[in-house]
């Protein structure tokens, strides 16, 4: 036999593209594709709600950061105006925290507004009750469970007022802050929260940015002791925020209500002796009842309580995170405020501890999976790439195949 001899042209590429087309063969064989006209409209329907719903709450929680911030920043520079006739902040602590008693019938208002099914003001007051135990509240349970926050919550506000009258409202407002680092140092150490590297990273933050703060005007004076008085108040924040996690963490919005108008009630039987023994004493003498300014006073309360009612009704409807931010830009709110209308001038030490706080709180922030989604993020990135680099390899080994046969020649793939 004649060994005929082939011209073969040299491999352009050692890999070849198989398109593949997957049938769905029915019982006689041909193309079977079942389509219901409903089920399209509905999953249209499901994606277009579900998408409205997301925007919605993330209108509702850009709002409400912005409410959060405003009424944090009227509620500190009302103070500062107060304090220039009326100098007495434990009474206007006092004075504030009784208006809690108006949360739980802001809240029965609210649900009656809202829902069909109406219960009366008695039967949703023992319905939230059932906070303090199957049996509802007793005399004993409201001083035991209540005593310990109502303390905590008159500290808070009370050394909170103190600071104010020492620093200006942007560092007070900025050393707050820093309660969310003594919050994940509790809550790590009692609750036994998981740990996360970063999380000692802005606790460290925090604390650095404490010291410089004080470090600003020396370790003296009026300085160093404000500085101190609202590190206090963060203390005492975050300890009430751990206590109430850990005692009434699963409570719904009603409970809360109850709870804090409850406190409102044991702020204004137990603790109006404090006030008239430090007028007796002469520590805080506020003259006349008729003296007083009365319009700044109501202002803060008022304003004091949309602050709680925001934060604790804000968490229900939207994402928490946005809370925690709106907290956040009430730094740069009472900056502002401070520097057009009070013209204070800040030193480069406290602009710098300021942003340390902050970075430190925005660190904070993070989910606890927060390592894991940025790995997954970054993984989806590269994979990207690579496939993009797959269809650039792909069209190049097609556009030389097709010079090839231009040519004359013939691409045999090896098997």
């Amino acid at each position: 036999m004649k060994k005929h001899s082939a011209r073969v042209a040299p491999l352009s590429s050692y890999s070849t593209q198989v398109l593949t087309c997957p049938i769905s063969e029915g019982e006689d064989g041909s193309e079977s594709h079942t389509e219901t006209p409903g089920s399209e409209t509905s999953g249209d329907s499901w994606s277009y709600q579900s998408c409205t719903n997301a925007v919605l709450k993330v209108l509702a929680g850009l709002l409400m950061v912005l409410c959060v911030s405003s009424s944090w920043v009227g509620t500190t520079q009302v103070v500062k105006l107060t304090f220039q006739s009326f100098s007495c902040p434990f009474f206007i602590s006092w004075f504030s925290s009784n208006w809690n008693i108006l949360f739980f019938p802001i809240y029965y208002s609210g649900h009656v507004a809202t829902t069909r099914e109406k219960q009366t003001p008695i039967q949703k007051f023992r319905e939230c009750s059932k906070l303090f135990g199957e049996d509802g509240m007793t005399l004993k349970l409201f001083v035991k469970r209540t005593a310990p926050f109502s303390i905590l919550w008159t500290l808070t506000n009370y050394l909170y007022l103190l600071a104010l009258k020492k620093l200006t409202a942007t560092d007070v407002s900025a050393l707050y802050c820093c309660h969310k680092a003594f919050v994940f140092l509790l809550s790590w150490i009692v609750l036994k929260d998981r740990f996360m590297g970063v999380r000692i990273v802005a606790a460290i933050m925090a604390i650095t940015g404490i010291v410089m703060m004080a470090y600003a005007d020396g370790f003296h004076g009026d300085s160093f002791v404000g500085v101190a008085l609202a590190v206090g108040s963060a203390s005492t924040s975050a300890l009430y925020k751990v206590l109430f996690k850990m005692f009434l963490g699963s409570a719904n919005l009603g409970e809360v209500a109850h709870f804090l108008s409850t406190m409102g009630f044991f702020n204004l039987i137990f603790i109006s002796c404090v006030p008239l023994i430090l007028y007796f004493t002469k520590v805080e003498h506020w003259g006349s009842l008729s003296s007083l300014p009365w319009g700044y006073m109501c202002g803060l309360a008022g304003l004091w309580l949309v602050f709680n009612i925001l934060v604790h009704v804000g968490v229900v409807l939207t994402y928490p995170i946005l809370i925690s931010i709106g907290t956040l830009l009430s730094v740069p709110g009472n900056a502002a405020v401070d520097v057009l209308k009070h013209e204070v001038i800040f030193s480069v030490v406290r602009l710098t501890a300021t942003c340390i706080i902050c970075l430190g709180f925005l660190l904070l922030l993070l989910p606890e999976e927060w390592d894991s989604i940025t790995l997954r993020f970054l993984a989806t990135i590269v994979d990207k790439k690579q496939e993009e680099h797959g269809e650039e390899l792909t069209e190049s080994s097609v556009h030389t195949r097709s010079r090839s046969r231009a040519n004359g020649t013939v691409s045999i793939p090896l098997a």
